[in-house]
């Protein structure tokens, strides 16, 4: 009778094993709905750990526009740039410890008909779970959480040097200009090490009328700055600039040395130094929540800032 006994319990036992496994990778295959595809969706917050949510809102919603241009992997983990929709199936969950899981998801893409990509591969991921109050949510997609923290450090350090330049070319170039309500530099990276950073630098001072940001003065400054950490930021410490007039080539050539070919392949390409202006420019118009949508240079028809 006890033999019989214990056999019973081991059924139950194995049997609630089985429909928690079960009820885990259903769970999981509603998860997998959430893992971001060129967007983070507001409600996903309900369906993720607050530090991975959180570290996914920096990376699409706090981060310039421009880093998704830069880094395209940050707005999507699974369907790429093809115009595809992943389709999830979950093959199992494996339960690490007592709150933490991780699903395997096969993927296949297709198209938006319902139809499958043929020539698409079928794709294994991991779904990492964590049991919060209760409720599993997604804590982690291949270790992709790793990554964007990584990716916030540098950007972090990448914007303290280009707040430094900014500051630096309001305060101590755009000086000399006419000046405006607002100035807003504008700068192309050439080449940056520590504490270097050589580029393409322009200053613009602007007047705001109704919608439209009207270029009162403006002008370039290309160069070579040295900078130091100050205060867990930075400092411009020296700015060398290429001169102007006949010596203008000469100056460059040894300025920028073996990356003169890069610097003037920037500098004479209007098209690249217009739409980095324009980017640069729409980035600062939103962090000052400024109402423009337009800026026009003296003489020429207005141009959207958000085309």
């Amino acid at each position: 009778m006890k033999r019989y006994f214990v056999f019973i319990t081991a059924v139950l036992l194995f049997a609630a094993c089985q429909e928690n496994e079960k009820k885990l990778c259903e769970r999981a295959a509603e998860l997998c709905k959430y893992i971001p595809d060129h967007e983070l969706s507001e409600e996903s917050k309900d369906y993720m750990t607050a530090d991975f949510y959180a570290v996914l809102d920096t990376m699409f919603n706090m981060l310039p526009d421009f880093e998704a241009m830069d880094h395209e992997w940050l707005h999507y983990f699974v369907t790429g740039n093809g115009g595809t929709i992943a389709d999830f199936e979950v093959t199992g969950v494996e339960k690490t410890d007592a709150s933490h899981a991780v699903a395997t998801v096969k993927v296949r893409q297709k198209w938006e008909d319902g139809s499958f990509d043929e020539n698409s591969d079928v794709e294994e991921h991991k779904l990492f779970m964590e049991n919060v109050d209760g409720k599993w949510l997604i804590s982690d997609f291949d270790g992709h959480k790793a990554d964007c923290v990584r990716h916030i450090a540098i950007n972090k350090k990448e914007q303290a040097v280009r707040q430094a330049i900014n500051d630096y070319l309001v305060s101590e170039i755009g000086e000399h200009y006419l000046k405006g309500e607002l100035c807003v530099p504008s700068m192309i990276a050439v080449h940056e090490e520590e504490g270097l950073f050589m580029g393409d630098f322009w200053v613009f001072w602007y007047d705001q009328a109704g919608d439209t940001l009207k270029c009162v003065s403006g002008g370039n400054h290309a160069g070579v700055m040295t900078l130091r950490g100050e205060n867990g930021g930075y400092k411009v410490e020296s700015f060398e600039q290429t001169v102007d007039g006949a010596g203008n080539v000469a100056s460059a050539k040894r300025i920028f040395g073996e990356y003169f070919d890069i610097y003037q392949n920037i500098h004479s390409n209007e098209n690249v130094r217009e739409a980095v202006r324009k980017e640069q420019l729409r980035e600062y118009v939103k962090q000052n929540g400024l109402s423009a949508k337009y800026y026009q240079d003296y003489g020429w028809p207005a141009v959207a800032i958000d085309e």
